[in-house]
């Protein structure tokens, strides 16, 4: 079955440049030119994908994104000229699954998509089909949920607590950008400052027991100033 994705922007230019690019890799496409119509638009057609511009006419993106949160999971990725750090983190804490900045290219963006499909097929695989195996596996790392174990190239890597908390997150979300307030919160607690130095450390500390290369890096990615993903593979 073909994927439904939904494209929600303002101007008619782009949403026709969305829809060709994506009508030619064989994704059906709606479209919608404000918030209004594209909250009607999820609920009557339930799309795969919400494609979704922050700037649109009726309504902030991020309240559509608050809206949409309230009844649905379904997939956000936010394509938009904002790319303060500040509004990027603001969309991504507010329920969003990624954040392109506009102009990018089509490439991009099919990867992104095809990234936030494969997350969702793996959520939702039958046991025996994706959910029945406790243990993820990206290049050479294997990670074992039910033991807690983690190895590298075949060894043993010892980590903290903490260290743990991190990566598990970064599995469970693959692909997806977790910003430093969601870290942090989840692994520290919903209590605790806004200590991105802890997180720091602690990120700098996984990356050297994964033998992470900085300027190459095989697992952990950076998104300068808004948070952390975990590679695609």
């Amino acid at each position: 079955m073909q994927p439904l994705i939904l494209i929600a922007d303002d101007e008619k230019t782009i949403r026709n440049f969305l829809r060709v690019s994506l009508e030619t890799q064989d994704y059906k496409c709606l479209e919608a030119e404000n918030g209004g119509e594209a909250l009607m638009l999820c609920a009557a057609n339930d799309p795969d994908i919400l494609v979704l511009d922050l700037g649109l006419p009726d309504m902030d993106g991020v309240d559509v994104i608050r809206e949409l949160r309230k009844i649905s999971q379904l997939p956000i990725l936010i394509v938009s000229a904002r790319g303060h750090d500040r509004e990027k983190i603001e969309a991504l804490d507010a329920g969003a699954d990624d954040y392109l900045t506009k102009p990018f290219s089509v490439p991009e963006l099919l990867a992104r998509i095809r990234v936030i499909l494969r997350r969702q097929s793996a959520l939702h695989a039958p046991d025996g089909q994706g959910g029945e195996s406790t243990a993820f596996r990206i290049g050479e790392l294997t990670v074992d949920s039910e033991k807690r174990r983690v190895r590298l190239d075949g060894e043993e890597v010892h980590l903290t607590p903490n260290e743990y908390k991190v990566l598990d997150l970064l599995i469970r979300h693959q692909g997806k950008v977790l910003t430093h307030r969601f870290l942090i919160e989840n692994v520290w607690g919903t209590g605790s400052p806004d200590d991105t130095q802890s997180l720091r450390v602690c990120m700098g500390n996984l990356r050297r027991k994964l033998r992470e290369d900085p300027a190459q890096p095989r697992y952990i990615i950076t998104e300068i100033g808004v948070g952390y993903r975990l590679a695609d593979s």
